[in-house]
Formats: C-alpha cells, sequence, structure tokens
C-alpha cells in the first residue's frame, strides 16, 4: 500500500471511531509499528489528527454551548468567507425563491448578491436591511430576536418558514462531523435550520475549514442534506458524504 493511500485509511478509521492504536493499526493495514508511528507523526504535523501515546485520536471536538457575537465573527476568516460567499452568489437564478440563514459567511453573501429579480427570505435582521438597501424582493420571518446573532429564531419563526417552498437555502453551520453532521449551539437556531432543510430543494451550507471536525450540541442536518461551499477541505470521507465544492482563489 502507498504512503497515500496508508494515511487517507488512517484518517478513514479515525472518522469512524474517533481513537485507535498503533498496533491496531499496523495490524489493518499490513504493514509494522514503525512505519505507522511515522506517519501519525506525519499526519499531525499536517493537522489532520492528534498523535497520544500507543496511537492517534480524531481533531474532532466539542465546543459546548458558547458562541460568540456576530461582529466578531466578522473578523475571522474573513478573506476565506468572502471567496465562499462571493461563489455563492453566482449560483443564483431569475426565477428562485431563496433563503438566507443569520450569519456572518451569509451576510457576506447579501453583499454580493446582485440578482434582482429572484426572490429572498432570511432570519437575519441586518441581512434583511441590507437586502432592502440593494433593492431586492426580500421577506423577514417573524419571531423572537436573538440579540448576540441578530437573528429571528425559536418555534413561532420556524412555523413561518412551514408556508414556503424555496428552490435554494444557503445557511451557516458552527460545527460540521461525520457522525454529527451539521450542529449549531442554540436549540432556537437550529429549528430555523433544520425548517429551512426540510422545505428547500437544495441546501447550501456555507463554512471555512474550521468548522470541519467540530461538534456543537445541536444536530439540524445530516451530512447528506445538504451541499457543502468551502475554501478548503480537511482530510477525510466527507465528499462520500455529500456534495462538497471547495472555492478556488
Amino acid at each position: 500500500m502507498l504512503t497515500e493511500e496508508r494515511h487517507q485509511e488512517i484518517l478513514s478509521i479515525l472518522e469512524r471511531r474517533e481513537a485507535v492504536t498503533v498496533t491496531e493499526l499496523a495490524e489493518h493495514l499490513h504493514t509494522s509499528e514503525s512505519t505507522i508511528r511515522r506517519d501519525l507523526t506525519t499526519l499531525q504535523k499536517q493537522g489532520k489528527l492528534n498523535k497520544v501515546f500507543g496511537g492517534a485520536t480524531s481533531l474532532s471536538r466539542s465546543d459546548g454551548v458558547r458562541e460568540d457575537a456576530i461582529s466578531y465573527r466578522e473578523t475571522v476568516m474573513s478573506a476565506e468567507k468572502d471567496r465562499i460567499a462571493r461563489y455563492a452568489a453566482t449560483l443564483i437564478r431569475d426565477d428562485d425563491f431563496i433563503f438566507i440563514d443569520a450569519g456572518s459567511t451569509t451576510s457576506r453573501l447579501v453583499d454580493h448578491i446582485e440578482n434582482r429579480q429572484a426572490v429572498y427570505v432570511t432570519n437575519g435582521v441586518v441581512h434583511a436591511l441590507k437586502m432592502m438597501q440593494k433593492g431586492l424582493q426580500t421577506h423577514l420571518i417573524g419571531g423572537k430576536i436573538k440579540p448576540l446573532t441578530e437573528s429571528v429564531v425559536g418555534v413561532g419563526a420556524a412555523k413561518g418558514l412551514a408556508a414556503f417552498n424555496f428552490t435554494k437555502a444557503f445557511l451557516g453551520t458552527n460545527g460540521i462531523d461525520m457522525q454529527a453532521g451539521f450542529t449549531t449551539p442554540d436549540p432556537e437556531e437550529a429549528l430555523i435550520k433544520e425548517a429551512a432543510v426540510d422545505k428547500s430543494y437544495v441546501t447550501f451550507v456555507l463554512a471555512d475549514h474550521t468548522k470541519f471536525r467540530r461538534i456543537t450540541p445541536v444536530t439540524f442536518a445530516p451530512l447528506r442534506r445538504c451541499c457543502i461551499l468551502t475554501d478548503r477541505l480537511p482530510g477525510g470521507n466527507f465528499t462520500k458524504e455529500t456534495i462538497v465544492k471547495v472555492v478556488e482563489e
């Protein structure tokens, strides 16, 4: 087995099991333990796993319920978010009925939208204002306003989405994991995202590479339900579960 194939198989095992020993890998890959140790050292240097005594663990981690304010998130991975958002805007067609989720990357999407024939629905308060100022046909769903993310959330907002049938939805996410799927810290925001996925013909999740292998408390969709737009794809089998578009510079 070639080195690259060995590395890919190691990462694939970690996607399924989260942790594995050197002995197990050596037996599975029919090679020596010294070779496996070198492989693990290489993969750790590439930022693809955590090498521990006697084996390795996945980079997936749980981030808990803490959320950063939208004003802070706008400044993180700024160039990457802008690149993803610019590409996402090119996917909008004249006859589209679009849902745009609240969030920092989807806010960039609004900045890049040029199509004024499509109709837009959002739960982002600032998103709606920006779309209105651009002259877009805009609907803001009603419900409870969450100041931290400047979004409309909760059961009432989710019920409001039930009346719509979207051609496309553009969502943000806090985490992407092979087992946990797409996750967010807040159950009320998860309700909105889940409703949007259920009511959309196709859903695009806009996520820079730092969102991969992260898990937050609430799953709003399995990987197979959404396409991913990202700037860089970490190692793993994400492309076996769903469509992933890596937006080049």
